[in-house]
This record gives C-alpha cells, structure tokens and sequence, in this order.
C-alpha cells in the first residue's frame, strides 16, 4: 500500500480518538433519564391511622338495632289499625296473636318479636285489652254498644256538669258510628274548639230553650261592650239602677303562719366560783 494513505489513516483514527463526541451524548442522555426516573418517583405512602376496634361492627349493630325497632313497631301498629278497624264495624270477638298475624298478613314474624308483643306490646298499649284467655281485642275510651248509649252518656254528662266529649273519642268507641250520628243529629249539639279545630258533643237539651222577642235581641246585638272592661260595666248597670251578680264562690282561707313559741333558756345549777367549798377554804390575806 501507499504510505501516504497509510499514514491518513493513523492521523483520522488519532483524532476520531481524541474527540468521542457520540459518547458524551449518550451517556447524557442517560444522566438525564436518570434524574428524570429520581424525581418521578412517588413519594412514600404515609401509614394510615388504625381504625378503632370494633368500630364497624358497633356501626352495623347501632343499624340493625333501629331497623329492628321500627320493624317491631310497624308490626304492633299494623295489629292496632286492624283491631280498632273491625271493633268500628261492630266485631268485637277477640283473637289471639297468632290470628292477628294472620290477619294482617305478617305469619313471618320471628320468634323474638312474637314475644315483645306477647310480654310488653300488647299489654302495655292502652287501645288494647287481653282477655282471660290470652286473647286480645279493641279498648275504646267509651264503652258503647248503640245510640241509645250514647245518648245516655251524653245526658249523664250534661246533668253532672262535666261538659262535652270529644267526637274522635265517640268515633273511636262507637261501632257505625256515622249511622248513629244521623239519627241523632237533633239530640246532639257540636262545637269546634278554636285550637285545632276539634269537634266537641254536647247533649241538646231542649227543656232550658226559651223564646225571646225579637226586639230584645235586636237590643242587645246593637250594644257593644268591646272596648269596655268590667269595672266600667258594672259602673253603667248601676247607674240604670241594675245591680251585677257577685261572686259568692267559694274562696280561699288564707292560713295565718303560727309563730313558733321562743324557748326559754335552763339556768344551769353547777356551782360558781367554789361556793360548794366556802366552808373549807382559808384566806391567806389577813396573815
């Protein structure tokens, strides 16, 4: 070969050694992917604090305690619906707790709401009655079997001067009551209460009517008391010569509190300044 070509070639591979620019450039690259890989790892995850002991169970109990309740109590009111509901349609035969359930198509009651209603329910709920027997039916607030009944109680209440009783009462103790009211309607006198609009019975008791002349009445609508008080009432009655109704009531005695009587103080009988031992003692001061 031609030295000269030779010696090109020793020179071009001397300064391709001295100056390795491809290599720099990956190894970089590689620094680069390095630092990036550093800084796009995930920090550690922080320790959760442990959960208290039995903090899920108490939950799941704390819930399945108030469905429990409620079913019991969605049991028990479902019983008392249906048994006021037949006593209002005139059946008052009594049944057992088993045909209740029955009744009210609930046979899939377990055996510990079975005895809830058997042991404290049933007995403890004021609509209900248990019979001798085990059996249970309808306690109304009056015991009523017809009109003529009602009609009764309703005169005893007027004569004893215990007022009215309320209509959902009556609705709740009378059976057909609708039919009985109708053929009453004459004997009955019905007042609703300002507060929650109540209907409250009273007898008609057709004896204390009295016919009044139209004129007085006419007289006594066009006089207005509203802005007058009682003392300036009872003023201008007697000045038309009227003297107004007092109260003779009975009232009340005023109880005088008793002084309590002053104690006196015992004297003591102990002896003073050793007067029991006059005889004996010497005075020293004449010596």
């Amino acid at each position: 070969m031609d030295p000269a070509l030779l010696r090109e070639r020793e020179l071009f591979k001397l300064k391709a050694s001295a100056i390795p620019v491809v290599e720099k450039r990956l190894r970089e690259d590689t620094s680069n992917k390095d630092e990036i890989k550093r800084k796009s790892k995930p920090l550690p995850s922080m320790p959760r604090p442990p959960s208290p002991p039995n903090a899920s169970s108490s939950l799941n109990s704390y819930k399945s305690y108030g469905q429990s309740s409620q079913y019991k109590f969605g049991v028990l009111t479902k019983i008392v619906k249906y048994i006021r509901a037949r006593h209002q349609d005139g059946d008052d035969h009594p049944l057992t707790l088993d045909e209740l359930l029955d009744e009210t198509n609930q046979l899939d009651v377990g055996t510990k709401v079975k005895t809830w209603l058997e042991t404290e329910a049933l007995p403890g709920n004021p609509k209900i009655e248990r019979t001798s027997d085990g059996k249970y039916m309808f306690k109304p607030p009056y015991k009523l079997k017809d009109r003529k009944a009602l009609l009764k109680l309703l005169k005893q209440q007027d004569l004893k001067g215990l007022g009215g009783i309320m209509m959902d009462d009556i609705q709740e103790s009378l059976p057909n009551c609708e039919k009985a009211l109708k053929h009453l309607q004459n004997e009955i006198l019905y007042v609703c209460r300002p507060g929650d609009k109540k209907k409250v019975m009273f007898y008609n008791d057709k004896s204390a009517t009295i016919e009044i002349n139209e004129e007085f009445k006419k007289m006594w609508r066009s006089i207005a008391v509203e802005n007058m008080d009682d003392e300036k009432i009872e003023e201008h009655l007697e000045k038309q010569g009227i003297s107004s109704m007092q109260d003779n009531g009975i009232k009340k005695v005023n109880h005088v509190k008793r002084k309590k009587p002053v104690t006196k103080k015992r004297l003591s009988k102990r002896p003073r300044d050793n007067e029991h031992l006059a005889s004996v003692l010497e005075d020293y001061d004449t010596l």
